[in-house]
């Protein structure tokens, strides 16, 4: 049983994750992200995942630094952006979110979508920023079966998969592959962007734990062995989302909440987004 925020899942390299962090998509750079990371870190996460599309890198590293936490105590994710994508360009993007970012290295650098036609060069210039160990592990996102298959013969694998996924999109079939092939699921949007916190359902299962829909779905996604990383600003929000580790889903709830899945995505299909 997972049992603090800051217990783990090893990655297969060997690098520690945390279970459960914050995420900050749409978090206004500047006062806004670094407060928010300030909080979240003071608070006890120790994973911070940004991204360069999401313009506010340099606010986040701000908040890490003004945390006053050492670096080895943090575990940093950001990703290439669609338009950074290609071998050389990949390259200086990883030294641009590096630059922004206030740091030496990342712990999780991610090919953030599969843009075609690109993503292969992407992948291969993160195994050389592995190597370089200017990243501890690297990774995709948004990638579907058929986009992993496609690296199979690259020389490194990923070591994570951040997708989409709560209970109306499970990912049923990713999911199996990735357990197969020892790729950790990680999760955006896992509250789906807050659309699933009236669902009677999940109410009517947090009443029975003293819950919110809120906690329940995020227990869900950690018993499901996806790593998690709601988004939020507001302080008690942020202690109330990593509250979760006081109690465990029975089997039966789980299973009711998998019985949720409809495959309704809030973002983009990969294989049908405009890139």
């Amino acid at each position: 049983m997972i049992k603090n925020l800051q217990d783990t899942t090893v990655l297969h390299n060997g690098v520690e994750m945390p279970w459960f962090g914050l995420g900050v998509w749409k978090v206004e750079d500047g006062n806004e992200v670094m407060n928010a990371v300030k909080t979240a870190l003071n608070y006890g996460y120790r994973s911070i995942d940004t991204a360069a599309a999401y313009r506010n890198e340099e606010g986040v590293g701000k908040g890490i630094r003004d945390s006053g936490l050492s670096r080895e105590m943090i575990f940093i994710t950001s990703k290439v952006a669609n338009d950074d994508q290609g071998y050389e360009s990949t390259l200086q993007a990883c030294d641009e979110s590096l630059n922004r970012l206030g740091l030496d290295y990342l712990d999780l650098y991610l090919v953030h979508w599969p843009v075609p036609g690109k993503y292969t060069d992407t992948w291969r210039a993160l195994e050389k920023l592995y190597k370089d160990g200017k990243v501890r592990a690297i990774g995709v996102s948004n990638f579907h079966v058929h986009h992993l298959d496609s690296l199979k013969d690259a020389e490194i694998k990923p070591m994570v998969n951040q997708i989409e996924f709560h209970p109306l999109l499970s990912q049923i079939d990713l999911r199996s592959y990735c357990k197969k092939n020892g790729i950790q699921i990680e999760s955006w949007s896992p509250l789906m962007q807050g659309k699933l916190l009236d669902n009677q359902l999940l109410i009517e299962i947090g009443d029975k734990y003293n819950k919110t829909p809120a906690q329940i779905i995020l227990r869900w996604n950690i018993q499901n062995q996806v790593v998690t990383i709601p988004k939020s600003v507001k302080e008690h929000r942020i202690v109330e989302n990593a509250d979760i580790f006081d109690f465990e889903l029975t089997t039966e709830d789980v299973n009711r909440i998998n019985g949720l899945n409809r495959n309704r995505r809030i973002g983009a299909d990969p294989d049908n987004r405009t890139y």
